[in-house]
């Protein structure tokens, strides 16, 4: 297909036939008069050969291919709008800009807490928005993070995309407080045979694949999509869960639950930053990733302190 010969106005007519279905709706939607709009269509049903929109008694219906291509049309009208609102200077003291992150709450809690703070500072005219991943960035990230500006993932999840470099984080345990079968240590034995609260998404279970490498098949009772809630699923009984150190820090203080190491070498979590290259050039994008990378800096650099200053008792002793 040469793009050179295609009205790129016919994509914005596109997704807005597609989504309102309807001439009219569609016109007033894009400033269009009913006229120009139905010429639109007839445009775009002879360049693919499908009526796109059938009518059906007094309304129109999608054929299978507008619904195929109504996804499609949006993703291409997100894509181009962040294609000709890139900029090749950025001046974050007097600029406004909404930036959207997709993210965990555990990457927002962490991260993005700190994130919007070091910002609110330096640009008070940035916004930003964190929306949860939904499962297809894992099947398709390019698509997805073609209309977004960054997924905060864990590297071993996705990969072929560009990425900054954040922090580490190390899995710790969670034990309710008054589990008289836990002692001071867990045990390998412990975490085969106590039932588990995991946080599960259909595209990553951190903790299923941590436990996989020892020869461990959780045995899990509850499963909920943000780690913040693990506390509280163990909270008052024999579950056992995983959850990171910087998240732990804040998230189990409203529960009645005790942190424990991990009775193996878990692997840590080393989060990143993932963005689309259409992004790679935009000043404005340039800005945010060395922003991430400062406050991603800030947090490795706490979680050593806090590491140091929790062993040290321990150096003493010994």
């Amino acid at each position: 297909m040469n793009l050179s010969r295609l009205d790129l106005n016919l994509v914005v007519a596109l997704r807005a036939l597609l989504e309102e279905r309807n001439v009219t709706r569609a016109g007033e939607r894009i400033g269009l008069s009913q006229p120009a709009m139905s010429a639109a269509l007839s445009r775009l049903r002879r360049h693919f050969d499908d009526e796109l929109l059938a009518r059906t008694g007094n309304s129109y219906e999608l054929t299978p291919l507008g619904t195929a291509l109504r996804d499609r049309s949006a993703t291409a009208c997100d894509l181009l709008e962040r294609v000709f609102s890139s900029q090749a200077d950025f001046d974050p003291g007097a600029e406004t800009r909404e930036f959207t992150l997709l993210a965990s709450d555990y990457g927002v809690a962490v991260f993005g807490a700190a994130l919007s703070r070091a910002v609110h500072r330096e640009a008070p005219g940035i916004r930003f928005t964190f929306q949860h991943p939904a499962p297809s960035v894992v099947e398709n990230p390019a698509t997805v993070l073609s209309t977004t500006d960054g997924l905060l993932m864990p590297h071993g999840v996705i990969n072929g995309l560009p990425a900054v470099e954040l922090f580490s984080d190390r899995w710790l345990c969670l034990v309710a407080d008054d589990n008289p079968e836990i002692g001071d240590e867990l045990t390998l034995d412990q975490l085969s045979r106590l039932p588990w609260a995991v946080y599960q998404r259909p595209y990553d279970a951190p903790v299923a694949r941590q436990l996989s490498m020892i020869g461990i098949s959780p045995r899990v009772e509850v499963s909920v999509q943000t780690f913040q809630l693990l506390p509280h699923m163990v909270e008052g009984t024999r579950r056992v869960a995983m959850i990171q150190e910087n998240l732990a820090r804040t998230a189990v203080s409203s529960a009645a639950v005790r942190v424990l190491p991990c009775p193996f070498e878990a692997v840590p979590v080393r989060e990143a930053l993932w963005w689309h290259p259409v992004h790679t050039q935009d000043a404005a994008h340039i800005w945010l990733r060395q922003k991430a990378a400062e406050v991603g800096a800030t947090l490795t650099n706490a979680g050593a302190n806090a590491a140091g200053a929790t062993a040290a008792p321990g150096a003493e002793g010994g």
